[in-house]
């Protein structure tokens, strides 16, 4: 399954939130694999203009955009969403040219 990578900004809103209850986090995370079969492979909180690095799992590009935009609808975040190749298939496909 495609791996996306997801920067995380929280908004003010998303703050109070994630201060008033932290394992907010955990509960959306369940969210997005019931709703969506986005899997989290890994989450880290970060410093600089980031507040969170999310590795994904999701079936598709159209999945993952359904999901960030749900996520984002709330008010409470903002995201980048990437796409990320494996180094090992890229040196493949690169070798193929």
């Amino acid at each position: 399954m495609p791996i996306y990578v997801m920067l995380t900004t929280l908004t003010d809103e998303g703050m109070k939130t994630l201060k008033g209850k932290p394992e907010r986090i955990k509960e959306v995370d369940k969210e997005i694999m019931e709703r969506f079969g986005v899997k989290v492979l890994a989450q880290y909180a970060v410093m600089g203009p980031y507040d969170f690095v999310n590795i994904l799992e999701a079936p598709d590009n159209d999945t993952i955009v359904k999901m960030a935009i749900e996520l984002g609808s709330r008010g409470t975040i903002r995201t980048l969403t990437m796409p990320a190749l494996d180094v090992e298939q890229l040196i493949k496909d690169l070798k193929e040219l």
